[in-house]
């Protein structure tokens, strides 16, 4: 495996301020100067990476050091930087917020020091002068082994604005590698899980993008950014992340707006172990891809395109006939609900014995799970790691996985030997082994 290069952390010294705007501005405007731009996200976020695919042209990866394991985002980082000229990794929330356990905290600060990486700090500077100084000192001095190199202020309101700022951060000998003003035009649309994901509005955001390359570049030291990203030491991560291959088999991967959820190294992964991905959508495509073997329906936002769902019924019909006749099917989050009775009374699937509909309560968090019975993803007794990120309930809510985390244990999802769907999103560099037996449970024909 080729050792990862020049590499540079994007972080924030909390949520809301900007840094997805600023890591994805640099990754566009770095494009444009003609370089290869690898692009990756900390943590397990689907829709963020959406937005650097489409400023960079390649799959966006993610680092999630709690899911996969610290051991899993070197090569994962690797993986993500084969053949670019530079990596840009955004960070999660504030630079030292994550899952907030001592030995595996998945924080962005954890992952820059798993990768040896220098960090650039998003600052926004709209409500503040002289205080930028003492935020700034705070989270260059907290941790000694995180390298905070370079700073970045945002929403900076007027040039007098910024030349206050540059005064006040002077005395820290950290230099100041951009200043972008505030300007309402370079934000994105948001919905109740986050930003709109690029998958329903390319168009949109690929103006937005453009627009921001030329502020950042305008706004930033391209070369101070390049030259902090340079001074990263080469590392060569311990082991390569691959699957076996285990048979052929020919697997219809759930797509379009409504399903976009879903992490490009499960697909290679699943590649690796002998699967043909066949994309379909499931509000157009009246039935699924010819020739599969299994189905693979990942997350997304089926409630927003409920109705065009629940009006494709030769699909619906299709679906749950073959896996009432055993087809082996992998379904995570919005997949579960496409595969439920219905959505908020619409008719959907029906494979599943349960109705959903949407809540005004977010689940939210990283989820240890303990599978109860054989599945086509694990056998029973695997502990699974994962994360939930839904307003949907289902009814009932099955008792499948045995499943842990900060907000106590709880029971829920659906299992056979032939079938997994649950709200738990998996990404498969924890352990290749599950695309293996994902492909071999697809290979055994049912009579």
């Amino acid at each position: 495996m080729a050792g990862l290069g020049p590499r540079v952390v994007v972080a924030g010294t909390h949520s809301g301020v900007g840094k997805t705007t600023i890591a994805t501005g640099l990754m566009a405007a770095l494009r444009r100067r003609g370089m290869r731009v690898a692009p990756a996200k900390v943590g397990p976020d689907f829709i963020d990476p959406g937005y650097h695919a489409l400023a960079t042209g390649r799959p966006a990866r993610n680092l999630d050091a709690w899911m996969c394991g610290e051991d899993r985002i070197a090569p994962l980082a690797a993986r993500a930087a084969d053949g670019a000229d530079v990596l840009v990794v955004e960070g999660v929330m504030g630079l030292f917020d994550g899952a907030a356990e001592p030995r595996n905290p998945a924080s962005t600060a954890h992952v820059s020091r798993l990768l040896d990486a220098p960090v650039v700090l998003v600052v926004d500077a709209s409500a503040m002068s002289g205080s930028v100084a003492a935020v700034v000192h705070g989270f260059a001095t907290f941790d000694p082994s995180v390298r905070v190199a370079g700073v970045v202020l945002n929403r900076v309101g007027s040039p007098a604005h910024e030349a206050m700022l540059r005064d006040a951060l002077a005395p820290l000998d950290l230099p100041v590698l951009g200043a972008v003003a505030r300007a309402d035009e370079l934000s994105w649309h948001e919905r109740h899980l986050g930003l709109v994901p690029v998958v329903e509005q390319r168009d949109t955001v690929q103006k937005s993008l453009d627009r921001l390359a030329v502020e950042v570049a305008a706004s930033c030291d391209l070369d101070a950014m390049l030259g902090v990203a340079r001074s990263a030491p080469r590392l060569l991560p311990d082991e390569a992340l691959t699957a076996h291959p285990t048979a052929a088999v020919r697997v219809a991967v759930a797509g379009g707006p409504a399903f976009s959820f879903t992490y490009p190294d499960n697909f290679e992964l699943l590649e690796q172990a002998g699967a043909e991905l066949a994309p379909f959508d499931p509000r157009h495509d009246q039935a699924l891809p010819a020739g599969v073997d299994a189905v693979y329906a990942g997350g997304g936002f089926p409630e927003v395109f409920v109705e065009e769902l629940a009006a494709n019924r030769p699909l619906l019909t299709d679906v749950r006939e073959r896996v009432e006749r055993g087809l082996v099917v992998w379904a995570e989050c919005g997949g579960l609900l496409w595969l439920s009775r219905s959505l908020d009374g619409r008719p959907l699937c029906g494979a599943l014995a349960a109705e959903g509909r949407m809540s005004n309560r977010l689940t939210l968090g990283y989820r240890t799970a303990r599978v109860e019975s054989d599945t086509p993803v694990a056998p029973a007794g695997t502990e699974l790691r994962g994360h939930e990120f839904h307003y949907s309930v289902l009814d009932p809510p099955g008792d499948a996985l045995a499943m842990s985390g900060r907000n106590g244990a709880t029971r829920a999802g659906y299992a056979s030997p032939r079938l997994l769907a649950s709200y738990l999103h998996l990404h498969l560099a924890s352990e290749p082994r599950l695309a293996e037996r994902f492909v071999a449970a697809a290979a055994t024909r049912v009579s």
